[in-house]
């Protein structure tokens, strides 16, 4: 019986060799396949591992052939191709918010959709570089927990803690759980942000979704304005940090045009504003992280208006000469 069971299967195992053994530069032959069946207790012989491979096409699975010496079978087109896998991985490894443990095993499971030739491939990427890396492994699970409270127009609730000194967490509202109603996720400088309302509150929020611990989805029913634009609001904020609202116009280099429209999109107005130059409004929200963005610009951009945002970029500036 247990043999009769094995044959049952016997296209199933001839499909899982081809996925992990076989592509465009590894092909197997009929011998190789009849050796992997057998090591499985199943008995094959030539004519009917090429029958197995005429079903698999007909099933529209991509069966390639080469004949001759050194030819063979491979599976050919695949769920992913290589180049896609390669930056699925890159994505992963990348992602300052998945732990390193976290990123080899979503790597680890990206491998197993290629051949393990190819595999090597996207494995040795797993070392490029020395990338900071979330300490919170629950955050890949927070993740999941906040889509689903969105999709169930449920709210969600949490601790919130950030890091001392001596890497230890230390919570919010002494441990207490913030109760938000979630709008959206938003991804910006490598890191997830939970963007939402608390009760009775009419500002808007976010939260690191790294430095939320024990996300569960709320039974209340959550409240979304319904002009909320996720790309207006993270336009405004450099590397999400908080800070107050202001309308500034700028007076810019035809050079930095590309900067701009890279930051805030192609809708904004930029105005001929002399030669080489040009004008642009912008809602932004005036923080550490925007002056040190203008900075970064150098002489090339000035900030024209309003005036006490002038006055307030002054003062940053002082501060970080003295």
């Amino acid at each position: 019986m247990a043999r009769q069971s094995n044959q049952r299967g016997k296209l199933l195992l001839v499909l899982e060799f081809l996925r992990r053994e076989s592509d465009e530069d590894h092909p197997v032959s009929a011998q190789d396949i009849i050796a992997e069946l057998a090591r499985h207790g199943v008995a094959a012989e030539r004519k009917s591992v090429y029958a197995d491979l005429d079903t698999l096409v007909d099933l529209d699975f991509d069966i390639q052939r080469r004949p001759g010496p050194g030819g063979g079978v491979w599976l050919g087109e695949r769920e992913f191709e290589l180049a896609e896998l390669k930056l699925l991985v890159d994505a992963v490894e990348s992602s300052r918010f998945i732990t390193r443990r976290k990123s080899a095993a979503l790597i680890g499971k990206l491998a197993g959709l290629t051949s393990r030739h190819q595999a090597r491939a996207l494995q040795r990427q797993v070392y490029m570089g020395q990338r900071v890396k979330s300490m919170n492994e629950s955050a890949y699970y927070a993740v999941d927990a906040i889509h689903t409270a969105i999709a169930r127009g449920r709210m969600v609730t949490f601790r919130y803690f950030t890091y001392d000194s001596r890497k230890e967490k230390v919570y919010h509202r002494d441990g207490g759980r913030y109760r938000v109603s979630p709008f959206c996720l938003v991804w910006d400088n490598a890191n997830y942000y939970l963007v939402g309302q608390e009760p009775g509150e009419d500002h808007t929020r976010h939260y690191r979704v790294d430095k939320m611990d024990r996300v569960e989805v709320a039974a209340e029913p959550s409240r979304v304005p319904r002009d909320f634009d996720p790309a207006v609001y993270t336009a405004r904020y450099f590397s999400m940090y908080s800070g107050h609202r202001e309308r500034v116009r700028l007076s810019c280099a035809n050079a930095l045009a590309g900067v701009i429209l890279d930051r805030f999109g192609q809708e904004v107005m930029l105005v001929p504003d002399g030669e080489g130059r040009f004008t642009v409004t912008l809602d932004v929200v005036l923080s550490p992280q925007f002056w040190g963005w203008l900075a970064g610009l150098g002489p090339e951009a000035a900030l024209l208006e309003p005036a006490a945002a002038a006055e307030e970029y002054r003062a940053y500036l002082k501060r970080l000469l003295e």
